[in-house]
């Protein structure tokens, strides 16, 4: 039988409602969470483990690396054929996409929680990990990289996104769909990552800002964030990837400061691409420097900007990665 190795980590999937406070707080070992999966001994030999339990907007950036590494390093045992990840949903995709960079292993890795707390009716965390053992003891889900498992669905690290405040489906890909589903306890997929990219690197770069284009704003903002000592910036543009005008001026500040400045778009799906020409167009910035983040949201151009910059402060490297499509790099 298959040995899976269970790496908990907090979030509501480990929570339960605390009577005094009348609100939902991580209490639940991850052995507790496990004796409610039941079967799954039928399925895979389980090893459990605990990182954390920490709710999902306590996770940092540092402590996903750590993530990222601890999971390696149980990747390398011949007697795993994966890892199943939980993770609280505030944060995930986040913790997700990070791994998928830094973990360049064919085993699979799969990150799976709750929407709904052990005290709620309907908790829906046993589901999801015994939907995510299934679809790490898969043959078939090798080589596809991080995948989010919830609500029998399977949606790719790079893609996904947390949707909806409360949907047990909250987890989607809204440009490309799931990558496949479970179904009577296997793992089936309908088609193959449309980008995969792997970042090689120790260490992460923390001092990156993420900053929301809206209608009439300006430079003070990027202004401050550069001041504080800011290495990178994304920014989040107006459709096709565009900005106020009174925003370009900072932009291009930033740059010349040595900021590496990313930009993508605040839609919900799309990419952006320097398709018009006016003051404060993709066309402008473009010419003055700002790297193109395709279709990322801005949670996720930003962790993985940190990751670059970890160790290098090449534009034109920084730029590759963010705007070619497959590539492995090792940062030195």
């Amino acid at each position: 039988m298959k040995k899976v190795a269970v790496i908990f980590n907090g979030g509501t999937i480990s929570m339960t409602v605390d009577p005094r406070m009348r609100a939902a707080v991580p209490t639940l070992s991850g052995e507790e969470i496990m004796s409610m999966v039941t079967g799954i001994e039928n399925y895979a030999e389980i090893e459990s483990y605990t990182f954390s339990n920490l709710p999902g907007p306590h996770v940092t950036p540092e402590l996903m690396m750590d993530l990222s590494k601890y999971v390696q390093n149980i990747l390398l045992r011949d007697d795993i054929c994966g890892v199943v990840v939980t993770h609280g949903t505030d944060s995930l995709e986040e913790t997700a996409y990070l791994l998928d960079l830094t973990i360049d292993n064919p085993k699979p890795v799969i990150v799976t929680g709750s929407m709904r707390n052990s005290s709620e009716l309907g908790y829906d965390g046993p589901a999801n990990l015994s939907a995510s053992i299934c679809t790490a003891i898969s043959e078939e889900a090798c080589n596809r990289g991080v995948l989010v498992c919830f609500n029998d669905e399977l949606n790719c690290a790079g893609e996904v996104t947390k949707s909806h405040s409360m949907h047990l489906n909250t987890f989607q890909s809204p440009e490309f769909g799931p990558i496949g589903i479970i179904d009577n306890n296997e793992a089936i997929f309908y088609r193959d990552n449309l980008k995969r990219g792997h970042i090689i690197t120790d260490s992460i770069e923390t001092r990156v800002d993420l900053i929301k284009a809206c209608a009439g704003m300006n430079s003070k903002l990027i202004d401050f964030c550069v001041k504080e000592g800011a290495r990178g910036l994304v920014i989040e543009a107006m459709g096709r990837g565009n900005i106020p005008p009174e925003m370009v001026k900072g932009v291009k500040a930033a740059i010349n400061h040595g900021v590496a400045v990313v930009m993508v778009s605040r839609c919900f799906r799309g990419r952006v691409l320097n398709s018009y020409g006016y003051p404060g167009g993709g066309k402008e910035l473009r010419n003055a420097g700002v790297i193109f983040g395709d279709s990322l949201p801005g949670q996720k151009a930003r962790i993985k900007l940190m990751l670059v910059l970890a160790s290098t402060r090449n534009m034109e490297k920084i730029k590759y990665i963010f705007e070619c499509g497959r590539y492995k790099t090792r940062i030195s």
